[in-house]
């Protein structure tokens, strides 16, 4: 049951293969599961038992890693820190989720409460001693506290146990087609989901880690793809968009890949095909959520009329769309989405009221609006917090930014509710450009597209976006920049 168990099998069947490499370093997976072992008996000597919180406050990297599997194997729940958050935002979440221990970097600076350690070399020096003939707990333990990105101040996450993770592992085998052969470029952040599931899901299958710690500038991935000879990469829409921008010369690495996948936010049918024809073929974008694991995803075998669908459902995975009473609504129809499966959380942690909201009679909603067709494809029309309602019509907000991104001067938009005395709510669109068009322009590509209550009363140029740690717009922060109306 536990997701570390594999990795003694690993260390007779794969006794050369490259478990985790950083730079010029490489543990092998002949050693790698009596480096954790040694890594979790240690963890009991500073204090820690089975069923405590450690929160995790590490740069990427081999340790990184290493420690989550640690941790794992000894059955304390990982709470994920990140390391660039202020000693007052880190004490905040440990605090909330009762952590006994901090794990950070060597020099860092850290709250008063947890006591911290540092893995510096002493840790080291104490792991190569320590016993790893130990006694370490079965059955299905928490694994980690699964924080949304971005969490800060009140934070909210579940428990996930050890069986829901592995039930996001088999989604990620017979939909998303890993598997033990894969070299996998870990290029986003341990601390974010599914940078840590994907790696994790490599050392439990067999296959290889090169670490990759973002930031990075996109010609640097490309040439860490074909240095490494990559066969799979997990990117979020941000850095994909910011790849499309290089030559066809400096993306040819790319081409090599067999696997590219996408979450965290969707992205427009037109930068799918991009993607597809410039990148990687076999590119799958795929829908999840930290609490509740995938819901759905969509490849190139899909037909194109699809193409404005985040796709069908996961392996295992049930998908509805529920109007305000929690009855299903007719295909076609807008509503609330949720879904149930083997993968998904009981509830959130110490918070009650957030858990009554997200969880019901075994369903998850993760937030979203959307919509399912007769054939089972599923179509996101935003969040359900950004939904904007003028004069008591529903706007959705990814409606008009389907239609601004398909202009070829548009390189990204985000479309947010306007506060309006009139109407409550009016459409306020910001663009960043990647070549010259004008306001009115795209008011006018709107008017010719969408009904006229749709479209924006304004267009806003700006050369960015306020952004989190995995480059999901900040909406909120867009909104308080509009002056009254």
């Amino acid at each position: 049951m536990n997701i570390t168990d594999p990795l003694a099998h690993h260390a007779l069947a794969l006794v050369d293969r490259p478990a985790i490499v950083h730079g010029g370093r490489v543990v092998l997976y002949r050693d790698l599961d009596a480096l954790v072992r040694h890594s979790a008996s240690h963890l009991y000597s500073v204090g820690l038992a089975p069923g405590d919180v450690a929160g995790v406050a590490m740069r990427d990297g081999i340790e990184h890693v290493v420690m989550l599997c640690a941790l794992a194997r000894a059955g304390i729940v990982i709470l994920p820190l990140d390391w660039r958050w202020t000693v007052a935002e880190q004490q905040s979440v440990a605090a909330h989720f009762g952590a006994k221990l901090l794990l950070a970097e060597p020099g860092a600076q850290h709250p008063h409460q947890p006591p911290c350690v540092a893995i510096d070399d002493a840790w080291h020096d104490n792991v190569r001693r320590a016993d790893a003939g130990c006694e370490f707990p079965a059955g299905d333990l928490p694994l980690l506290m699964s924080l949304s990105s971005g969490t800060t101040g009140r934070p909210k996450g579940p428990r996930i146990r050890h069986s829901q993770f592995l039930a996001r592992f088999r989604v990620m085998w017979v939909n998303l087609g890993f598997n033990s052969q894969d070299r996998f470029l870990s290029a986003t952040p341990l601390y974010y989901g599914g940078g840590r599931t994907f790696a994790l899901l490599m050392l439990h299958s067999g296959g290889t880690v090169f670490m990759f710690p973002p930031p990075c500038e996109p010609e640097q991935l490309c040439e860490a793809v074909a240095r490494h000879r990559i066969s799979a990469l997990f990117l979020v829409p941000t850095l994909l968009r910011r790849l499309l921008a290089l030559p066809d010369q400096s993306l040819a690495p790319l081409r090599s890949l067999r696997l590219l996948v996408s979450s965290g936010s969707a992205l427009h049918p037109d930068e799918r095909r991009i993607i597809r024809t410039r990148i990687c073929p076999g590119f799958i974008e795929y829908y999840s959520s930290t609490e509740g694991g995938g819901v759905s995803y969509l490849t190139a075998e899909d037909p194109d009329r699809f193409g404005e669908s985040v796709g069908r459902p996961v392996f295992g995975v049930d998908v509805q769309c529920v109007d305000e009473n929690h009855l299903p609504v007719s295909a076609g129809q807008v509503g609330r989405v949720r879904y149930r499966g083997p993968a998904v959380a009981d509830g959130f942690w110490n918070d009650a009221e957030a858990s009554r909201e997200a969880f019901r009679d075994g369903w998850f909603y993760p937030g979203d609006l959307g919509t399912l067709d007769n054939h089972g494809y599923l179509y996101l029309k935003g969040r359900a917090k950004d939904m904007i309602i003028r004069g008591g019509i529903n706007i959705y907000p990814a409606e008009v930014e389907a239609v601004l991104q398909g202009h070829a001067s548009v390189a990204d938009s985000a479309v947010v509710a306007w506060p309006s005395r009139e109407f409550n709510e009016e459409v306020a669109a910001f663009v960043i450009l990647g070549a010259a068009v004008t306001p009115a322009e795209l008011r006018q590509l709107c008017r010719e597209r969408l009904a006229p209550y749709k479209v924006p009363r304004e267009v806003f140029i700006v050369d960015d976006f306020p952004r989190n740690a995995l480059g999901k717009v900040i909406k909120t922060d867009l909104s308080a920049k509009l002056p009254p109306l």
